[in-house]
């Protein structure tokens, strides 16, 4: 899930550097692909290695089917871990996505009302794919976001085995659709 994530973040920033850079992009130099893929995992390593030395642990999901980090534990070594987790894996990566396509969005923008036509169409499906892109990523990880947190912070029981499926399902889903964004809403692939 960390992965996924982190992957949407560097690739909306690598997708606003290359849209907006003035020179001609080298399809045959695939040092920067190698190293965000580099990057993204390295990051998600990071965030995921913790639970193995102490802060925080593993343990089962939801009804026991799949495994994530212990959400119901209330003490503070796990709590910390679920506010950085929080902020570092759900909310930066959020906030990169939203910057790297706003500032699209508006280089898109600028470049439309200098070429009247063609741009207009263009920039409304860039815009629609951007929007269902932010809404399927809120989609997939508020509700897990909001469950992990709940369970940390509320009342004991409070989210069920039963409550907790869907959120799963969701987040761990969420790898699917962006492809699926691109080929319907990206007339290039």
């Amino acid at each position: 899930g960390i992965i996924s994530l982190i992957s949407l973040a560097v690739l909306s920033y690598e997708r606003y550097c290359t849209m907006t850079r003035t020179t001609e992009a080298d399809t045959t130099n695939y040092r920067k692909s190698w190293t965000g893929i580099i990057l993204s995992w390295t990051y998600a390593l990071l965030w995921t290695v913790p639970p193995l030395f102490g802060w925080s642990s593993y343990g089962p999901e939801g009804p026991g089917i799949t495994c994530s980090v212990n959400w119901h534990s209330k003490d503070a070594n796990n709590a910390s871990y679920i506010v950085c987790l929080f902020i570092f894996c759900l909310v930066i990566p959020f906030a990169i996505i939203v910057y790297s396509y706003g500032k699209l969005l508006c280089a898109v923008r600028q470049v439309s009302s200098i070429n009247k036509g063609p741009g207009r169409s263009r920039e409304q499906r860039i815009l629609v794919m951007v929007v269902v892109m932010v809404v399927c990523f809120l989609l997939c990880w508020l509700p897990y976001a909001a469950v992990a947190l709940i369970a940390t912070f509320g009342r004991p029981g409070l989210i069920t085995p039963a409550a907790s499926i869907i959120p799963a399902i969701l987040a761990k889903s969420s790898t699917v659709y962006n492809p699926i964004i691109y080929v319907f809403l990206n007339k290039q692939v």
